[in-house]
C-alpha cells in the first residue's frame, strides 16, 4: 500500500487523496507539516530535502512534488484512466493546467489564502489583501474564458486538470468576505467538479 505523507488540509496533499479516489486506490496518510510537525524531522527530510508536504512512499520509491506525484499514480496505477490520457496532445493539455497551478495560479493565490484564513484580522495589511485579490480574481477569468462551451477543462471526461485546478476553486469560492464577480462557465464546472465523491471527501471542507 502507498503511503502519503502530509496533513489533510494541505491542498496539495488534498488533491492526491482526491485522484487515489477517482483511481480507487488504497493508501495509508500520516500527518505532517504545520500543526503536527515532522516535516523538519531528520527521518522526513531524508525523504524529502525540500521539508514540504506530500511525499509519496511506494515500497521503495519515494517522490515529492505534488504534481508529480499525481501523474505517476495514474501512469502506476491507472494507466487506461482518462485521468491522465497517453496521447501527447490531450497529455500536453493537461500538463500545461498542472504547471501554470504552480508556477501562477499558487503564487498569487497562496497569499490571499494566508491572509484571510490563516492571519488574524488585525494583522492583516488591507490594501495589499485588495490587490491581492484582484490579482486573483484576473486568474479565475481567465480560467471562466477557457471553460466557454466546455464540460472539463480538458475534454468531456475530468482529468488531473480538474482535480488540480478544482482544488484551488475551493479556496477561491470558500473565502470569506471576498466580492467575487459573476464567472458562469467557472461556476458550472465547479458545481459538476463538488458532485464527486472524492471532491466530497477530501476538498469540500471549511478553509482552515
Amino acid at each position: 500500500m502507498i503511503t502519503i505523507w502530509g496533513r489533510a488540509n494541505s491542498v496539495n496533499v488534498q488533491k492526491l487523496l482526491w485522484c487515489c479516489d477517482e483511481l480507487v486506490l488504497p493508501y495509508e496518510r500520516i500527518d505532517a507539516g504545520l500543526q503536527f510537525g515532522r516535516n523538519t524531522e531528520p527521518e522526513y527530510l531524508e525523504m524529502n530535502p525540500t521539508g514540504r508536504v506530500p511525499t509519496l512512499v511506494d515500497g521503495d520509491f519515494v517522490l515529492w512534488e505534488s504534481n508529480s506525484i499525481l501523474r505517476y499514480l495514474v501512469m502506476e496505477y491507472g494507466p487506461a484512466s482518462p485521468l491522465y490520457p497517453s496521447e501527447p496532445k490531450q497529455r500536453a493539455s493537461i500538463d500545461r493546467w498542472l504547471d501554470w497551478s504552480l508556477s501562477t495560479l499558487q503564487a498569487a493565490e497562496r497569499p490571499v489564502f494566508w491572509a484571510i484564513v490563516r492571519t488574524p484580522a488585525a494583522e492583516r495589511d488591507e490594501a495589499k489583501l485588495s490587490t491581492d485579490i484582484a490579482a486573483v480574481t484576473l486568474l479565475w477569468k481567465l480560467v471562466d474564458t477557457h471553460l466557454h462551451g466546455r464540460f472539463f477543462l480538458e475534454g468531456e471526461k475530468c482529468t488531473l486538470a480538474d482535480i488540480v485546478i478544482g482544488s484551488y476553486a475551493k479556496r477561491w469560492f470558500g473565502l470569506e468576505g471576498v466580492e467575487r464577480p459573476s464567472l458562469p462557465n467557472l461556476e458550472r464546472w465547479y458545481s459538476r467538479l463538488a458532485t464527486r465523491t472524492g471532491f466530497k471527501k477530501y476538498i469540500d471542507f471549511p478553509l482552515t
